[in-house]
């Protein structure tokens, strides 16, 4: 199946009933007072995120979905039938956003989460309602209120402990490939990607994290340039950045420090606490030069780029330095989990 990040639908829930306009009729009461009910409420639209659906490519062909309306009120003072809510099943990791006022309305997480997207319409009142020592036999009634309409966007943003970054050819489908089940294209030129794509990396007994792999980054991509800007979002629920540096690149005079240093400012435009996040440098592609060779090109990008944070040497090809990469990344991620839960139970 096609892999569909972005889908743009419409919801509208369902109109209130009409009230009734009745009396009562019985034998030997010949004047009875008013008993019609009140119409019934409008259906809501409720989103659910599920599990087995990792695209929305159903919403391309289905954008229109719409609540039950509610049935009119009747006689004997009875209120109309509600209408019945929909329940509209979306992947887990769906962002939910107005297209009217961009507003976030909600983030469908993890399976189960649920979001009330439209609120169903009120019914109407029956002319009982009306009834007074004035007015004893009203023949006033009330339509129901419409539902709510709305337009949405759903955004798929996959969710992933790491995520990988870099330029197109940096190497980063090769490393999945190398880590984790995950078959992306790998092919000798950029942006062979076109598509992320998620690999569950194995690093011992029952110690698994996920990776997730999205198409080269190139500057300007923040405003749009290349691929970028429709996939920099899948990285904003990830936790550890990998930040991949091709140390061989194909073209001679390209400057892997200036290629970094662009990617970097690409993560501070595009926001989303991408900019903060915890980010390691992983310097690529080691099989494609003589050992001391490789060793004096990782330093002099080390030097140059004066980064701080854990620095790994790999190559993606051989799988070289990736057991130890995978070994680090688990353990700090349990480190992670570890200081979360501390800081909920002192919270409670």
């Amino acid at each position: 199946m096609k892999f569909v990040d972005e889908a743009v639908v419409r919801v509208a829930a369902g109109n209130g009933g009409r009230g009734c306009l009745s009396f009562r009729r019985e034998k030997f009461i010949p004047f009875g007072g008013p008993d019609g009910g009140d119409g019934g409420t409008g259906g809501d639209v409720y989103l659910i995120a599920a599990e087995g659906i990792n695209t929305l490519a159903d919403f391309r062909v289905e954008r229109t979905f719409k609540a039950k309306s509610g049935e009119a009120g009747s006689g004997n003072d009875c209120t109309g039938r509600g209408g019945e809510d929909l329940y509209v099943t979306v992947p887990a990791g769906t962002a939910v956003i107005d297209t009217e006022t961009e507003e976030l309305l909600g983030d469908l997480v993890k399976p189960g989460d649920v979001l009330k997207v439209a609120q169903g319409g009120k019914g109407g009142w029956g002319n009982q309602r009306f009834k007074s020592s004035t007015n004893r036999a009203p023949r006033k009634t009330t339509p129901g209120l419409p539902g709510e309409k709305r337009q949405l966007r759903f955004e798929l943003r996959l969710i992933a402990d790491v995520g990988l970054l870099g330029l197109p050819n940096a190497g980063k489908s090769t490393l999945i490939r190398a880590v984790s089940a995950a078959r992306p294209k790998v092919g000798a030129y950029p942006f062979t990607t076109l598509h992320p794509s998620l690999g569950v990396v194995s690093a011992g007994p029952h110690r698994s994290f996920v990776m997730a792999d999205i198409p080269g980054l190139i500057e300007g991509a923040a405003e749009g340039h290349g691929l970028g800007i429709r996939f920099l979002k899948h990285l904003a629920r990830t936790r550890i950045l990998l930040h991949l540096v091709d140390i061989a690149p194909l073209d001679p005079a390209a400057d892997p420090v200036a290629d970094a240093r662009s990617i970097v400012k690409e993560l501070k435009k595009f926001g989303a606490g991408l900019e903060s996040r915890e980010r390691w440098l992983v310097l690529n592609k080691l099989d494609l030069l003589p050992p001391d060779e490789a060793d004096k090109r990782c330093k002099e990008i080390l030097r140059r780029l004066r980064f701080k944070g854990p620095v790994y040497r790999v190559s993606g090809a051989t799988g070289a330095g990736t057991d130890a990469l995978k070994a680090a990344l688990m353990t700090r991620l349990e480190t992670m989990n570890q200081e979360e839960a501390a800081l909920k139970a002192a919270e409670a």
